[in-house]
């Protein structure tokens, strides 16, 4: 178990708060910008990032980790607002929680062990870039026709220069000052530089109004009948798995970076709980968020504090501090996601490129341009599909086949793995027409994984008996033994592996 005791002291009291004060700076923009990409009121996307760090910081798994509303869902979200209105995504939360909360409870959360490594490499990497080119967008206006273009001359100056000054500050900040998190410092600093000075350049508030009360209980006002849930059951299907594929990950990657371990299934009951109450309260619902979370585990923060506290900063900001947060500049921000997306990424993948298997790196490889081009939840699927591809087809070619004599018997001893991907070398390897009158199949070094084993070993034994040859099967295991058809028969020597 990860979950640590939060030791009342000062010094780790003040990480945690200021860790969490930090982060909520950075979800506000991030939350109004993934309403906009949803369909859906800013105030939905401020209501869902707060209740889903709450939630999600108290019930679920990995303390330190950040959830909030997620670009990964925003852009599924969308589909179901445009065609049918808000209220069916509220609908569907409830029924996404609620598949969460299932799968946490089966324990299915633990399957997120079977992502091998270099799927992982690519999914961080495949997100670093997603969060760098979510930035870009900043650097655009609209024009007189309200098509959006770059900015230029001074504008763009601007821009760059205090994204810059805040990666400087930020890298500065962690060497020499210590006890308040980098990217508060950044923050802070600058938007005072922009304010005394008067620099004019684009801050939160000419987004959208960050100002709203608290959130209110309500059902959905969708028909309680098959057609609404034919229309939402498959949206909320979707919005589990890559919340769940998001959030998984996530706690993947923050586990090595604190070194501890976190519960993947109590957290996908933590995230079916939060989304439930989204649907409930008015949100948009959301998932774990890596960016965030690295914000937060790089400012030092590594218990369940520093999550609830950047909720409670950001409802604070929502009741009465909008006016401040509104005066934010928004290349501020931008630079402290530049800074995550330099630490999010991968660099050790250049260097072990040369020293890996070519398969790993085409996985790693293809996981980001798929998590760059599609969605985060293909990426992963198909990198899993692809290395399980791999590992099928390698194990499929190392199964050995040694040919000797014991008498007039001839001996096949096997070597390997016998599964549905070395069958056929397997198959292969035997000539029952002219082999001799009695014929051992040696399985001392072998091992037996799955129905198609067993079902080449019944046709290889089923050839033999049809050419009239005595066939016996040796060191075969005790789960083996009841599908070998006339195993009472031809079964020599029967252990337990």
């Amino acid at each position: 178990m990860s979950s640590k005791i939060l030791k009342p002291t000062l010094p780790v009291l003040r990480t945690e708060v200021l860790a969490g004060l930090t982060v909520a700076l950075a979800l506000v923009p991030e939350a109004i910008a993934f309403a906009f990409a949803a369909g859906v009121e800013p105030i939905v996307g401020l209501y869902g990032a707060f209740l889903v760090g709450l939630i999600t910081s108290i019930f679920g798994g990995r303390p330190g980790m950040i959830s909030g509303a997620t670009g990964g869902l925003a852009v599924v979200m969308v589909h179901l607002v445009s065609g049918h209105g808000v209220e069916y995504l509220f609908a569907s939360l409830v029924i996404m929680g609620i598949i969460q909360i299932i799968i946490g409870v089966l324990k299915l959360g633990e399957f997120v062990r079977m992502i091998p490594h270099s799927v992982m490499l690519g999914f961080v990497n495949g997100l670093a870039i997603v969060i760098f080119l979510a930035q870009l967008a900043q650097f655009k206006v609209a024009d007189a026709s309200g098509n959006l273009v770059w900015l230029t001359g001074m504008d763009l100056h601007i821009m760059l220069w205090l994204a810059l000054g805040t990666m400087g500050i930020i890298y500065l900040s962690s060497k020499y000052i210590k006890g308040v998190p980098a990217p508060l410092v950044a923050i802070v600093s600058l938007t005072l530089l922009v304010s005394v000075f008067g620099i004019e350049t684009k801050v939160v508030g000419d987004i959208a109004s960050v100002a709203g009360g608290l959130p209110k209980f309500g059902i959905p006002m969708v028909p309680l009948n098959i057609e609404t849930l034919k229309i939402i059951l498959p949206h909320s299907l979707i919005f589990a798995i890559i919340g769940l594929i998001e959030s998984l990950m996530t706690l993947t990657l923050v586990d090595e970076i604190v070194e501890n371990k976190g519960n993947g299934n109590r957290e996908c009951v933590g995230q079916g709980l939060a989304n439930i109450v989204n649907g409930f309260f008015g949100g948009m619902g959301g998932c774990a968020m890596i960016g965030q979370s690295m914000i937060n585990v790089e400012s030092g923060a590594k218990h369940r504090l520093s999550g609830i506290s950047a909720s409670m900063f950001l409802l604070f900001f929502i009741l009465f501090g909008s006016s401040i947060i509104e005066m934010i500049p928004i290349a501020v921000l931008v630079g402290v996601m530049f800074v995550v997306c330099v630490s999010t990424f991968e660099w050790t993948s250049f260097r072990i490129a040369k020293s890996i298997p070519r398969s790993d790196l085409f996985i790693i490889i293809l996981v980001s341009v798929v998590t760059v081009f599609f969605d985060l939840a293909i990426a992963v699927v198909a990198g899993v599909i692809v290395a399980s591809l791999v590992f099928s087809w390698e194990k499929g070619k190392r199964i050995d086949i040694f040919e000797s004599h014991e008498g007039d018997s001839k001996v096949y001893s096997i070597r390997g793995a016998l599964f549905f991907g070395s069958v056929r070398n397997f198959m292969e390897a035997f000539t029952p027409n002219d082999d001799t009158k009695d014929v051992i199949i040696d399985f001392s070094h072998a091992r037996i994984f799955d129905h198609s084993a067993i079902e080449a070993i019944n046709n290889i034994t089923a050839k033999y008996k049809k050419n009239d040859k005595d066939i016996h099967l040796r060191n075969l295991s005790n789960e083996c033994f009841a599908f070998i058809q006339g195993s009472q028969d031809i079964m020599e020597v029967n252990i337990c592996e």
